[in-house]
């Protein structure tokens, strides 16, 4: 049987099958019909499931009040005395402090909404960071002293810290932001399931 590539000269390759053109010379050039590799689908997250807990909105507005009240003095300072010393123009030397106070007050957002932590049948943890995550595994069992510290700035926002101090030092962990009746809650809670595990109940 003759086909159009033998009788016009050219040679051109005939369909063999779905998908598969053969050429001159016997050659196969798979087609487009042909089906896509399939794709990994991505790891779950092991932690998808465990009933996190954010720290308090006040701990946002004092790392704000704290960059303000740094920031601002500074551009005044940068801005004000060099345009009266000096010449105006001189007062963009307040820009800097400014782009930077308009840049942390969105990075302590996300910083802020990035902390959380979350108390397991076995170990409590910790997690926080967001260009660096880090999360902290702390077992109940390994837990040396628990306390609640406070400075004046905390005190005045109604504030309180939550210090894990373990038989390794590497395991150690903070968490910041909490209410005084949170803080002291987990204190008495971690040192009684410290304590039982230490014990082996």
């Amino acid at each position: 049987m003759t086909t159009d590539g033998d009788r016009d000269g050219t040679g051109a390759g005939i369909r063999t099958g779905a998908g598969t053109r053969t050429g001159a010379g016997g050659r196969t050039d798979p087609g487009a019909d042909a089906a896509p590799e399939p794709t990994a689908d991505p790891a779950p997250d092991p932690y998808a499931d465990t009933p996190w807990r954010p720290v308090e909105p006040a701990l946002l507005r004092l790392r704000r009040l704290v960059l303000l009240g740094t920031l601002l003095p500074a551009a005044a300072l940068a801005g004000v005395l060099p345009a009266v010393f000096a010449a105006p123009v001189w007062a963009l030397c307040a820009l800097p402090p400014l782009a930077a106070a308009g840049w942390g007050w969105g990075a302590l957002a996300r910083n802020w909404r990035s902390w959380r932590y979350a108390e397991r049948a076995d170990d409590l943890l910790i997690s926080r960071g967001v260009l660096w995550r880090g999360l902290t595994v702390v077992p109940y069992g390994r837990m040396q002293l628990v306390e609640v510290t406070s400075g004046p700035l905390e005190r005045r926002h109604g504030l309180a810290r939550l210090q894990l101090h373990t038989a390794a030092a590497t395991t150690d962990a903070t968490i910041p932001g909490l209410s005084p009746a949170e803080a002291e809650r987990l204190r008495d809670r971690l040192t009684e399931l410290g304590e039982a595990r230490s014990a082996g109940l």
